[in-house]
């Protein structure tokens, strides 16, 4: 079932999507080479603390961290651990909070110091990606008309994007329905209508699409080994544009002085 968010909802999303964003930006201001990326989980978990809230992934179907943090080929779901982060890797930083009975969700792909040619050209791709779907999350489309615009772009630019894992419906709990592919399945699709709120998140590949599992049971690689980029934000679908709950330009009040 579809939850569509009345004012009274929106008044308490739009505060966690902002905590998200916020968190996630400060995230990365932090990264740097040297850091493992328990120490960057720590400081998230720091920071989601500073501002009232908890992780929404710690916990989740047994998640054992407060952030997902995805080096180079990892695509979601990286577990932090002592692994030391070097000068030209990529690292994308998935933040999902709990504030105020409602979840925020967004992520972001950062170079560690800098990075390569073909690396930032990747991360430029799936960013774009992003708010060509966003750009078609109107009421009276359908959710395949994100879909087929993500996938436009990235395959346009000669990239991939991922099948096994899609964005969602969030609101007071994680995962809510509609189901949001990066790609066209060839199948209807639910109409857009205003109170949606989508998690809208391309993750393309450099190489092929193919992705695989690693033994820790979480994180997710690509099978060729290329790199990985993942971009996120919660999305509210309204009258007129759509509304990005977790872009800091729109930081409620209560928050501005944290």
């Amino acid at each position: 079932m579809i939850i569509l968010k009345s004012e009274r909802d929106l008044e308490l999303m739009k505060p966690a999507c902002a905590v998200a964003g916020r968190v996630l930006n400060d995230i990365a201001a932090f990264i740097k080479p040297g850091l493992t990326t328990k120490q960057v989980d720590e400081f998230a978990a720091s920071r989601i603390k500073h501002y009232g809230a908890k992780s929404a992934f710690l916990g989740y179907r047994k998640y054992p961290c407060h952030t997902c943090i995805s080096v180079n080929d990892e695509v979601v779901h990286g577990l932090a651990n002592q692994r030391q982060l070097r000068f030209g890797d990529i690292v994308s930083i998935d933040v999902g909070v709990s504030y105020k009975g409602f979840i925020g969700d967004t992520a972001r792909t950062v170079a560690v110091g800098g990075c390569g040619v073909g690396a930032q050209r990747l991360m430029d791709i799936t960013e774009r990606a992003l708010y060509e779907g966003i750009a078609q999350a109107v009421s009276g489309n359908h959710v395949v008309d994100i879909s087929r615009a993500i996938q436009k772009y990235v395959e346009g630019n000669g990239c991939s994007v991922v099948r096994e894992f899609v964005g969602h419906g969030v609101g007071r709990t994680m995962h809510e329905e509609p189901q949001v592919p990066n790609f066209d399945e060839g199948k209807s699709t639910p109409k857009l209508r205003p109170g949606m709120t989508l998690a809208i998140e391309p993750m393309v590949n450099a190489g092929q699409h193919g992705v695989k599992i690693l033994n820790d049971g979480w994180t997710v690689v690509t099978q060729d080994g290329s790199l990985s980029a993942h971009f996120e934000h919660t999305v509210l679908i309204t009258e007129g544009e759509p509304e990005i709950l977790t872009c800091l330009e729109k930081m409620p009040s209560e928050l501005k002085a944290l």
